[in-house]
């Protein structure tokens, strides 16, 4: 077979499968697994739906895939290295922008716990993530630049659910709030990371 077909083969299977994928990323985010349909991903892909099932296998394991290439986009977007951790606020301030641009994502982790709890994607992979994390903070908190009054791991868990709190609880945020809605995103981004650095203030 001629290489220049292959190579155009394997390209329009790769944009195939992509466009699979940002569509579903939205049909997943506004249905949960259970409500999405493959129906109406394949319209929004502008794609045949027999593609989700030769590329994905079905509905759950393209919900598998969105999700798995969105923990990958904001693993590479908002990394936590040793400088970071010396400024929690500052890496949960830019988490939590990453949030308001792609809200979509925390939506999905949202469905995600409340109809997969029994089949986490990627679960392994996710915790050692987490692991590294947690290491990167506990090693702050052993040159004194972080509290070690709180676990690594529960300091990391509340800049997880306060940077995401913001999107999957709008109705709590604007009573819990005042006037919060009319906030810029510098101001609502600095109050986060505001309540993350007294948290972790060594």
């Amino acid at each position: 077979m001629d290489s220049g077909y292959t190579e155009a083969m394997a390209w329009d299977t790769a944009r195939t499968q992509q466009l699979l994928l940002d569509a579903a990323v939205e049909e997943f985010a506004e249905h949960g697994p259970a409500g999405a349909r493959v129906a109406r991903i394949a319209k929004r892909a502008g794609v045949n739906q027999e593609r989700i099932y030769q590329y994905f296998g079905n509905k759950e394991k393209l919900f598998d895939a969105v999700l798995a290439s969105e923990l990958g986009k904001l693993a590479l977007a908002v990394p936590l290295t040793a400088t970071p951790a010396l400024d929690l606020g500052d890496y949960a301030g830019r988490v939590f922008e990453y949030h308001r641009a792609h809200p979509h994502f925390v939506r999905l982790l949202a469905w995600e716990g409340l109809q997969c709890q029994d089949s986490v994607v990627a679960e392994g992979e996710r915790a050692a993530h987490y692991d590294a994390k947690i290491a990167t903070i506990a090693e702050a908190q052993r040159a004194g630049d972080v509290t070690d009054e709180i676990e690594a791991g529960r300091i990391m868990h509340a800049v997880v659910a306060l940077t995401a709190a913001w999107i999957v609880f709008p109705q709590l945020t604007r009573m819990l709030v005042p006037g919060s809605p009319e906030r810029s995103p510098a101001e609502e981004r600095e109050a986060v990371a505001a309540v993350i650095r007294r948290l972790a203030g060594a």
